[in-house]
């Protein structure tokens, strides 16, 4: 057996020195934070990358990632310390405030010519946008006809590539309600059904790649943010970090709806206002958005 057919050997080891950088690198470059109790998930994600990049040990891999060279690894390297779980119209009650109350507002803006814009910040494989494109098409087929677009960010370049060949099949297609079949069709494949997105579906969607941690390319503001289940990895600081930037990205009076374990804290809570269950509206007018955000500086 030559070298190159030898199964490669992992050092299973993760020390203490080695752990503490993974977990600063984490939360330099996406605010991620990482305790101690969370060293044997990130030995078994991060295990993973160096079989894929044939690393033997920790220590070497995170030379190599520290290396300028070798930046594209740093967005696997957050994805693999992150759970890309979602579900079409998961917590529903989101669709249903989108649907009934903040629609018929911002289709008032579409008939004046005006632009609207939607963000799926996290946006995983693709379910979250694809059911705010379907939420649209229900309230008018027609939708796509004005200026209205969804742009969906993540930060994992392997689940977006998932997202925009939007096909789906076994436990990715739960939450479909049945009135939804419209927008796909329907394929068997090695006796596996996969639903593919519809053409009108996705064409109110763009892909982005994006670390919320740092830079937004982004000029124009939103009028809706869906960010959930992403600011629970973040801690206090990081999270009142990126609300303020949402604030700052937001129309007067846009809405931010976050996941369901997730809450503003007091220190924005001027920023916002509740009107829902976990469904804020922007309080202040954009140019009174205060800017306390390092990142923001950068």
């Amino acid at each position: 057996m030559n070298s190159s057919q030898r199964k490669l050997t992992i050092e299973n080891f993760l020390s203490a020195s080695a752990f503490d950088r993974i977990a600063n690198l984490a939360h330099s470059e996406a605010g991620i934070v990482l305790s101690k109790s969370k060293e044997s998930m990130v030995k078994s994600r991060l295990t993973r990358r160096l079989r894929a990049l044939k690393i033997g040990d920790f220590d070497t891999y995170l030379n190599f990632l520290e290396n300028d060279t070798n930046a594209d690894e740093i967005s696997h390297f957050i994805s693999a310390l992150t759970t890309n779980v979602s579900h079409f119209f998961r917590e529903e009650h989101h669709f249903s405030a989108l649907r009934n109350d903040i629609l018929p507002l911002l289709y008032t803006k579409l008939k004046m010519g005006q632009p609207v814009r939607i963000w799926s910040a996290g946006c995983s494989n693709g379910q979250e946008p694809y059911s705010i494109a379907m939420t649209l098409l229900e309230f008018d087929s027609n939708i796509g006809n004005y200026d209205i677009k969804i742009l969906a960010t993540d930060i994992d370049p392997e689940v977006l590539t998932y997202a925009i060949q939007g096909s789906y099949s076994g436990a990715l297609t739960s939450g479909l309600p049945k009135n939804c079949e419209k927008y796909f069709t329907c394929t068997k494949i090695m006796n596996d059904e996969v639903l593919q997105i519809k053409p009108n579906v996705k064409n109110l969607v763009s892909f982005r790649q994006l670390n919320l941690h740092a830079k937004w390319p982004m000029a124009g503001c939103f009028d809706v943010i869906f960010c959930r289940n992403v600011v629970i990895y973040f801690d206090d600081e990081t999270q009142s970090q990126l609300y303020r930037r949402f604030a700052n990205s937001l129309n007067d009076a846009g809405y931010l709806l976050l996941g369901h374990s997730e809450r503003l804290g007091e220190e924005v809570s001027d920023l916002f206002k509740n009107i829902g269950v976990t469904i804020y509206q922007s309080n202040k007018k954009r140019g009174e958005v205060p800017s306390q955000n390092r990142m923001e500086r950068q």
